[in-house]
């Protein structure tokens, strides 16, 4: 069944509520708290690569307050161990039994705070969840539930004693994006309620997981125009050639473009893709997807830089019909 504009408008006004609640908290940022619930309501991770200090844990933390959820924050460390993200069963001597433990993974928003520092088998063990939604101990499954979020960081800057997140594990994640430095007005503000730290910051519960459940559903059901699919296509398509690019653009990135776009278009209050909406989400739905030709990075080329071309490249489809 296909939204209707009454439950698109719906969509539109709540979703505004939500990222105008983080923005308390998150100044002047309201593009990348968008993206984070464009994330959250599309059932994705968001992976932030940025400078410290930038408000990634205030940002999980105000999300998971927002939508009356858990977080949890994980720092990622050389020597830490998969039990320590998913958990581990203990024996019991009272009952003669193991009795599982519940690791930190088991809440709405995870923040893994430099997830590149872990070993790699300590990745693959939060990518797994991540995709699968549960946890595997000893041969017994555990949902974690839903909704859940991972919110990943990774630091630009320092890369000594740091594990290079493979390409295949990049595209677990359904949106990257950087949080980026406020600018000077937002800066300002900051600086004025400098008497309250970050960590005492509380943004109040603006609807419960329940309605966040309802808001996933509906975006599923978004129209997308076979045009919209075409246009996409051609999308991927063209990452493949491209001649700076060496490996291109998934199906599983060309799924993921077109889900994150529907969640958008409802956000807008439209119950039907557009290719603007496309447009908007391109570089930060596709551009961690790619991997590009090592003379190609020399030369300065960027991922970003590739998707911004290829947009310019790739006419639109002409025909815009709501369903």
């Amino acid at each position: 069944m296909t939204m209707t504009p009454e439950q698109a408008s719906w969509f539109s006004e709540t979703f505004g509520r939500l990222v105008a609640n983080v923005e308390q908290v998150l100044l002047g940022k309201t593009f990348v708290i968008r993206l984070g619930f464009t994330s959250l309501l599309t059932g994705g991770h968001l992976l932030l690569e940025d400078f410290p200090g930038t408000g990634k844990t205030s940002l999980a933390r105000a999300i998971a307050q927002t939508v009356k959820g858990t977080t949890s924050r994980l720092q990622f460390t050389p020597d830490l161990l998969p039990g320590d993200i998913t958990g581990v069963s203990i024996y019991d001597q009272r009952s003669g039994s193991f009795e599982f433990h519940r690791g930190p993974v088991f809440a709405t928003i995870v923040l893994a705070d430099e997830i590149n520092r872990a070993s790699p088998k300590t990745q693959s063990a939060l990518l797994e969840v991540m995709e699968e939604g549960r946890v595997s101990v000893d041969g017994v499954s555990h949902s974690v539930g839903s909704p859940f979020m991972v919110i990943a960081t990774q630091n630009p800057i320092e890369q000594a004693g740091t594990y290079r997140l493979p390409e295949a594990q990049l595209d677990r994640f359904l949106i990257k994006t950087s949080i980026g430095y406020p600018d000077h007005a937002a800066t300002l503000r900051i600086l004025e309620n400098s008497d309250v730290s970050a960590h005492q910051r509380a943004v109040p519960s603006i609807v419960p997981t329940e309605v966040l459940l309802t808001m996933m559903q509906l975006a599923r059901s978004v129209h997308v125009d076979p045009s919209v699919n075409d246009y996409v296509s051609r999308l991927v398509d063209a990452t493949r050639s491209a001649v700076e690019v060496r490996l291109g653009v998934s199906v599983r990135g060309a799924l993921a473009l077109i889900r994150t776009a529907k969640t958008l278009a409802a956000a807008n209050g439209r119950h039907y893709v557009t290719p603007d909406d496309i447009k908007v989400l391109a570089e930060p739905v596709l551009a961690h997807r790619l991997l590009l030709d090592a003379e190609a990075e020399f030369d300065g080329v960027t991922a970003a830089s590739v998707i911004a071309q290829i947009l310019l490249e790739t006419p639109p489809p002409s025909d815009r019909q709501p369903g």
